[in-house]
């Protein structure tokens, strides 16, 4: 697991990442509860954090765009280790950070906001899940430019609009219908979707498919964007 253990290395030496991690996720967590309290009856950022999650992913995708400009991905093509075994292994280790980071949201919140935060393992496993569409979005995302300037040039403009359009930052009822139904091919959609329904008591079914559908969005996504692509 040496490329495992390699890629904690390369993440946490920069500060920059730490304060991503750590220190933003954390502050999020002290937001006071929105304008829209009867759509969303908990403190912002618990909405916001998805977001979050976003851009983490991002930042830790680019240690594959990185190896791929720097033609690392090259020379292990003829080292002993498959490319599977390298995409795998950077995966695990993604999904480790981002579960850590949510774990660390969910027991501040719960620490901070006492009950108003309802069924924190359950935010916990939303979390973990959209972390997993969010990490497979980014990588998706950054198989399809040659250099990391281009591929992260306008993904900020992307997430903004993901949240806007998915429902994070306020009501999906007040988009144009077309709009609304265009909403549920984003994973945004799916992951207030999935909060709402443990905030108002949904039922079974329609929380198992908002989940569903943010494990689909992980395996397209993770399938398109781990093509071998050397240059």
């Amino acid at each position: 697991m040496t490329i495992f253990n390699f890629v904690f290395k390369r993440y946490f030496r920069k500060k920059s990442n730490i304060i991503f991690l750590l220190l933003l996720p954390l502050a999020s967590v002290f937001l006071p509860v929105g304008e829209h309290y009867e759509w969303f009856p908990l403190p912002m950022g618990f909405q916001y954090y998805g977001i979050l999650l976003l851009f983490i992913a991002a930042r830790l995708t680019s240690i594959v765009m990185e190896d791929r400009t720097n033609k690392t991905l090259l020379r292990i093509g003829v080292a002993p280790i498959t490319h599977f075994q390298y995409l795998f292994q950077n995966l695990l280790a993604f999904s480790l950070i981002l579960m850590v980071a949510n774990f660390l949201v969910v027991v501040a919140g719960r620490f901070i906001h006492g009950e108003v935060l309802v069924s924190p393992l359950m935010f916990f496993f939303i979390y973990s899940i959209f972390s997993f569409t969010a990490i497979g979005f980014s990588l998706a995302w950054v198989s399809l430019f040659k250099n990391k300037e281009a591929a992260f040039s306008v993904l900020a403009g992307v997430f903004i609009l993901m949240a806007i359009l998915g429902g994070v930052m306020f009501p999906i009822q007040a988009l144009p219908e077309t709009f609304q139904r265009l909403a549920m091919l984003l994973p945004t959609y799916w992951l207030m979707e999935s909060m709402q329904l443990v905030i108002r008591g949904g039922s079974l079914g329609d929380f198992i498919l908002s989940l569903g559908m943010m494990l689909m969005f992980s395996f397209a996504f993770i399938l398109f964007g781990s093509r071998k692509r050397l240059s």
